[in-house]
């Protein structure tokens, strides 16, 4: 059974021309402010359906497979800031998954369902200026205090922070083993004590706006923890699954849109009397590099099948983010090479791809996490085998 039908083929499409028409015609001016309207765009994407196609029905979504994620992911390559399809894929894959699958009817009738609708945006709250890829050492605390918890700490590196109504934030419960003293909570941005910092200015992703927020004793019910108390950093990793297989799958429409591009104008510029294009050495690394996206779309797409499956994807999905974000860094890098001068204007496409696509072996989970992921469960780690 194949994995897409023609629902995959119309939701394509759809987003295709939704794309087309709501946001590359406005991507050089949100780059330009280092900002892009979150709440009118969402609005926008959730009246169309696309913010809650793997989430139940009963909260506004469509309760359809993961292989949905995976075309929306995909499509949202087509955008030409990277900025604005992070930000989505903050929306739809990394702050709510935890909660459609652990959280209390409650607290899905209350944030999920105005997210999905586009009413509410949200954000994921894990890394800290002292704990990025060591999720383990994070120091954020939520100590109980009658029925609430009071928060205090900091998070950094959010992305949708300066915008987003709401954070899926992980906070230290206990004192107990850190991957056992972790819990995911709900925590409402406008609440007392919570201060956006600062807008933090990026080398890439300039559209997307990312804070860091600090928490001064910051007062939330206890009801809106997700899933048990101490269960956090369990939920969290199986988030992760989540966001590192949208995060590959979003680099393969920018990476084949990027050769695409590369090969238009290489082949109509000039020098030495034939075309750019014309050498062995550019049609061949373009061919290489074609052949590298195939064979990572077919690590994600096997990933996402068992997913879809039930199966746990740690291992898949750590290959395939690490594989993306070196082969995100080559393409661009590649491609950059052959556009000569132009590639090199702060405005060209090409440059912006240069920028945009190193953050994907950084965030999420840094190659060398990835790796340490893979050698554990190879067996092959010192001391963990």
């Amino acid at each position: 059974m194949p994995l897409f039908t023609d629902e995959h083929d119309l939701l394509r499409d759809s987003l295709r021309k939704f794309i087309a028409r709501e946001i590359n015609p406005y991507c050089d001016e949100w780059e330009e402010a280092r900002i892009f309207p979150a709440h009118e765009l969402f609005k926008k994407l959730g009246n169309e359906g696309f913010l809650g196609l793997t989430k139940p029905t009963e909260y506004g979504g469509s309760a359809l497979d993961y292989s949905y994620a995976l075309v929306m992911a995909e499509e949202l390559g087509r955008v030409d800031a990277g900025g604005v399809s992070l930000a989505i894929g903050v929306q739809t894959d990394m702050c709510t998954p935890a909660l459609a699958r652990f959280g209390s009817d409650e607290l899905k009738k209350e944030f999920l369902a105005p997210s999905i609708a586009g009413d509410l945006v949200g954000c994921i709250g894990v890394s800290e200026v002292g704990a990025g890829s060591d999720v383990a050492s994070l120091k954020t605390y939520a100590r109980k205090d009658g029925d609430d918890y009071v928060i205090s700490g900091g998070k950094m590196w959010i992305t949708n922070g300066i915008q987003a109504d709401w954070m899926c934030c992980l906070a230290n419960t206990s004192d107990d083993k850190p991957h056992k003293n972790k819990t995911l909570i709900i925590v409402p941005l406008d609440s007392k004590g919570v201060e956006r910092a600062r807008k933090l200015h990026k080398l890439g992703m300039w559209s997307s706006d990312t804070a860091q927020i600090f928490f001064d004793e910051v007062r939330v019910p206890q009801r809106y923890a997700i899933g048990p108390e101490g269960a956090g950093f369990m939920l969290q990793m199986l988030q992760f699954q989540e966001e590192r297989l949208w995060g590959a799958a979003n680099s393969l429409t920018a990476m084949e849109t990027a050769i695409t591009e590369t090969v238009k104008y290489a082949r109509e510029r000039k020098a030495f009397g034939k075309s750019i294009l014309d050498n062995q050495v550019v049609h061949f690394r373009i061919a290489e590099l074609l052949t590298e996206v195939e064979s990572l779309r077919a690590l994600i797409y096997r990933a996402a099948e068992l997913f879809i499956s039930g199966k746990d994807v740690t291992r898949l999905a750590s290959m395939a983010k690490l594989k993306s974000g070196r082969l995100g860094r080559e393409v661009a890098d590649s491609c950059l090479q052959y556009w000569g001068g132009m590639g090199y204007m702060w405005e060209s496409k090409i440059s912006r791809m240069f920028r945009d696509s190193r953050l994907i072996s950084v965030g999420g989970g840094a190659d060398e996490v990835m790796l340490g992921i893979i050698a554990k469960l190879e067996g092959i780690l010192p001391g963990k085998g």
